[in-house]
């Protein structure tokens, strides 16, 4: 958990406004949660690891009986929870909500989660999620609808080029069951398959063989893998789709996969749409029933945001299954990689004024560059100007003047901060 010096809160502040303001263009309402969910939701086995780095709260008024008492079964003693993503607690706002809520919802939630990671590099107990959802809508639209949307939040913040790893784990599933994998083998065989990027082929059937995975199986896997491949000009698209896949790949998820390009390629004006069919991205959320997708960009290794559908999780709690699909802005990483210039708005100036400018002055003098769309800090002139100009910079202040007695605004001489 981190603090945020005055600039590192300006710069979030200013991207999560251009974030905010690209997913309401898109038709998405933003609504808003508690932090903490029950215990039970938070742990009914949809949330996959997650749910192990919960932050638990314990009950209220517990004695030391009942402590002991619960010695064996630590979830006794809680009944509350720290939420650690945004989208069980949607799940539990609609089926809450529902009858207040259009047919179709489109959801916008940004807002910290917890988890307890173990620190390191790039790990935080709490940290901003960008979510936005869509409720109801089963069909390709409502995939390309969130695509278009990230992918517009992602260019306006200055980080033109990404793209969108898609795939389907009902495919991912289809294609481990043609090769032989049982249904019991398959949740440790995705966890393999997941590193493909980092370990390679080799290292995924050796990895396999070693977990004493079904031996024809593996085999076919392995025979998969290293099939001559030609590279493709599109890599999105029915021909694309079907080439990535073993034979005899089922109609049904070709024709949404391929849905999803067609649209998303009508919202552009590009040849080439933004989007990659990965027949091994996998993504590690047990909700996920379909269409799943990563942001990926060409500044960075790692993926920047993700998500998917799933259909099933609102009938955990409605009783009613609800189509359901979302993407998420990794915020802590994006944040790292938008400029402080792309993530400054209004001009930001400070008013260096003489010990004997009269307060009325300075005050008016300021409410009317405030007026004019200014940011405008007043600090008292020092026998050296470096140390504070330089402060007024790093706290993301572009322009300075000088203030004596008697100044008005037309007389003001605007200097610009290196």
């Amino acid at each position: 958990m981190r603090d945020f010096l005055p600039a590192d809160k300006a710069r979030r502040e200013r991207v999560l406004a251009v974030i905010r303001e690209r997913y309401r263009a898109h038709g998405f309402d933003e609504i808003e949660t508690p932090v903490v969910e029950e215990y039970a939701r938070l742990h009914a086995g949809i949330g996959g690891d997650n749910e192990k780095l919960a932050f638990n709260i314990l009950k209220r008024g517990l004695d030391a009986a009942a402590i002991r008492a619960a010695a064996d079964d630590p979830s006794a003693l809680t009944d509350l929870g720290l939420r650690y993503d945004l989208t069980v607690p949607l799940a539990r706002f609609y089926a809450s909500h529902r009858a207040e809520l259009p047919t179709v919802f489109r959801a916008i939630q940004i807002a910290p989660v917890w988890r307890a990671e173990r620190p390191q590099k790039g790990r935080y107990r709490q940290f901003v999620q960008c979510d936005i959802d869509i409720i109801g809508d089963a069909s390709a639209r409502a995939e390309a609808e969130l695509v278009v949307a990230t992918l517009d939040a992602v260019d306006s913040l200055g980080l033109e080029g990404g793209s969108v790893r898609i795939n389907d784990r009902r495919a991912l599933d289809w294609m481990l069951d043609s090769f032989g994998f049982p249904a019991d083998e398959r949740p440790p065989v995705l966890i393999t398959i997941d590193k493909l990027d980092k370990i390679g082929p080799e290292g995924i059937v050796a990895e396999l063989r070693d977990r004493g995975a079904t031996a024809g199986a593996v085999d076919a896997l392995e025979a998969f893998l290293r099939r001559p491949m030609t590279l493709e000009y599109n890599p999105f698209g029915e021909r694309q789709i079907r080439k990535a896949l073993p034979q005899g790949a089922p109609d049904e998820i070709v024709a949404h996969l391929t849905g999803i390009g067609d649209a998303v390629a009508a919202s552009r004006a590009e040849v080439d749409i933004p989007l990659v069919f990965d027949p091994f991205l996998v993504r590690g959320m047990g909700y996920y029933t379909g269409t799943i997708f990563e942001l990926a960009h060409p500044s960075v290794p790692y993926s920047l945001g993700g998500g998917g559908r799933y259909d099933g999780m609102i009938g955990r709690f409605l009783g009613q299954d609800v189509p359901a699909v979302g993407f998420s802005i990794g915020f802590e990483r994006i944040v790292e990689l938008v400029s402080a210039a792309e993530a400054d708005g209004a001009a930001a100036v400070v008013l260096v004024h003489d010990r004997d400018v009269p307060v009325g002055e300075l005050v008016a003098l300021k409410a009317q560059l405030v007026a004019e769309g200014s940011r405008v800090r007043l600090e008292q002139r020092t026998k050296n100007l470096k140390p504070l100009l330089e402060r007024a910079a790093s706290d993301g202040y572009t322009a300075f003047a000088p203030v004596s007695a008697g100044v008005t605004r037309a007389d003001l001489d605007l200097k610009q901060l290196s």
